[in-house]
């Protein structure tokens, strides 16, 4: 045997300097420095159950591909401060985009979460930076063509899939139930892709009996309760309640007006609306045209309001035109300016924000690093009580045009799943908003009390491992698609979430069936097919542990 072949033959055996994977070339080369310990962050058991399994399948897989994996369960508000704002700082962790009725357009998840220009401060966290993306999520946004624009949209699918930003897992069902004779079941309305917590749930619940108070759950505790500032799930819920919009979405996935008595196009760039009448904040002010503009101009400052940003970047300028009517003009034709600027936008009152914006103008900080930021709206609830890691108290604001039937609406933030079906059971609670636990278990108790209802529906929204883009080798898409591939998405349905959820691997739900790709759905996955890419990047094992190819350096620590 030649010196070369006895040398090939020991790396195939794992005894020479490196082992090949399977589907390596035949010719083996040298290999680069170790790829050092990856930290993947997750939320803690205890509160997100299910994500937490998720991720140490995900581990389990990765450690498969010769990488060491470290899950660290993170609290909340400790993870969202590392993911959200020390970008440079972690290597990958678990996440969730949840459902919000305005996303039933699918031009946020389109636009904002990958386009380049939201890669500082917005919800393009990962730093996906890809030129013929933007180009696509630009497009979409201004074909007003329906037809031209689901291609586009179908396109951007494609491109994401190959580019892998996130490993996709589920679109999980967002588990809710409610107490019937608390509620009257026929007041409880199913959003699509949301589910029954929603607003208009919300404001036309009907009490039965003498108890008026929703009391209902997270299991998140709150970040922040700012009009400007878009900081989670469970602080979602109470703005939306608190802060009208011009547009919302209604059940059928539809936008329609609210804050606006009327809303119609004129032309292709530009869109009129009509303000209701004798609307008033909670300090008891009237809401103005002046709030309006100032609403929509305010996420143009700079970088003040980073949020809400690419909401407003298509707007040119907003026009009054008489004492309760407004024009947006629009830099360019915009098909979902209604559903994702109009209905997106909270109203926020002039004559309290102006001066903090002023304030903040000279300052390197942004409206997200707000204390205590107004809680004044012009909402259907105003804010009685906050307590971001117990309680949450809104009441009834009568003077609005749609008041809610209940007194008041109250959210207690239990992260124990088994602690928020004992309340259900006992009657403290009589509104399940937020169930990461067991869906079997909340099946059995609606069995053990009949009158406790169960309502599950596909979430617009999905659950994924967020790659930090800025740190070698998730800069690299290959690697990402290797990561990504291993995953099983059916042993994650089946193992993490109990089968209460559908494969993803797209940022378009199937919950939207008009605009999901099917052609991305089901790829094959397994650790031979992420070894098989790998091989062909040109990374190596060395003793059982993953290198980079030839010649590539390790210079970044673990993730922490």
């Amino acid at each position: 045997m030649t010196t070369r072949r006895r040398f090939i033959a020991g790396l195939a055996a794992g005894t020479g300097a490196a082992a090949a994977l399977p589907g390596m070339p035949a010719l083996a080369q040298a290999a680069g420095d170790r790829v050092r310990k990856l930290v993947l962050y997750s939320d803690p058991q205890a509160s997100a159950p299910a994500a937490y399994q998720a991720a140490l399948l995900v581990a389990q897989t990765w450690r498969q591909l010769g990488l060491e994996v470290d899950v660290r369960p993170t609290p909340r508000q400790q993870h969202s401060q590392i993911v959200w704002f020390e970008r440079e700082r972690w290597d990958t962790t678990m996440w969730r985009m949840v459902g919000r009725p305005e996303r039933s357009d699918p031009d946020e998840l389109i636009f904002n979460l990958f386009h380049s220009t939201t890669a500082k401060a917005g919800f393009n966290f990962v730093g996906y930076n890809n030129p013929d993306y933007d180009k696509l999520a630009e497009a979409q946004r201004g074909a007003t063509d329906q037809a031209k624009r689901k291609e586009l949209v179908l396109q951007a699918q494609a491109m994401i899939d190959r580019d892998q930003p996130y490993a996709f897992l589920v679109h999980p069902f967002n588990i809710a139930a409610f107490n019937k004779t608390v509620w009257d079941p026929k007041s409880i309305v199913v959003q699509s892709g949301v589910g029954i917590r929603n607003l208009w749930t919300f404001i036309g619940a009907t009490p039965l009996g003498q108890r008026k108070d929703m009391v209902l759950n997270a299991r998140f505790n709150l970040i922040a309760l700012s009009p400007l500032y878009i900081s989670g799930a469970t602080d979602s819920w109470v703005t939306d309640l608190i802060w009208d919009r011009i547009a919302r979405v209604g059940p059928d996935g539809l936008p329609r007006p609210w804050a606006a008595e009327k809303i119609e196009w004129a032309g292709e760039k530009a869109v009129d609306a009509t303000i209701r009448a004798g609307m008033s904040w909670h300090d008891g002010r009237p809401v103005t045209v002046d709030d309006v503009i100032f609403s929509f101009e305010a996420p143009a400052r700079g970088d003040k309001v980073p949020m809400y940003r690419p909401f407003v970047v298509d707007i040119d300028k907003v026009e009054r035109t008489g004492e309760r009517t407004v024009r947006f003009h629009l830099k360019r034709p915009n098909a979902s300016f209604i559903t994702s600027s109009l209905a997106k936008i909270n109203l926020v009152p002039k004559h309290i924000w102006e001066p903090v914006l002023a304030d903040l103008a000279n300052k390197p900080e942004n409206v997200d690093q707000l204390k205590e930021p107004s809680t004044v709206g012009s909402g259907p609830f105003k804010l009685a009580r906050a307590r971001f890691n117990e309680e949450i108290v809104l009441e009834r604001f009568g003077a609005h045009w749609a008041a809610p039937k209940m007194e008041r609406w109250i959210l207690r933030i239990i992260p124990n799943p088994e602690a928020t079906i004992g309340m259900m059971r006992s009657g403290e609670l009589n509104f399940l908003g937020d169930y990461g636990g067991d869906p079997e278990v909340l099946e059995k108790l609606t069995k053990d009390v009949p009158a406790i209802q169960m309502a599950p529906e596909t979430d617009i929204g999905f659950e994924f491992v967020a790659f930090n883009h800025r740190r070698k080798p998730f800069d690299e898409p290959a690697f990402r698609r290797a990561l990504s591939l291993a995953l099983d998405r059916n042993v994650m349905v089946q193992a993490a979430w109990n089968g209460y959820a559908v494969t993803a691997n797209s940022h378009v739900s199937p919950a939207l069936k008009f605009w999901h790709s099917s052609a991305v759905d089901n790829p094959k996955t397994g650790v031979p097919q992420a070894r098989e890419i790998l091989a062909q990047a040109g990374y190596r094992t060395v003793d059982g542990k993953l290198h980079y190819p030839a010649g590539r350096k390790e210079d970044l620590k673990p993730g922490e």
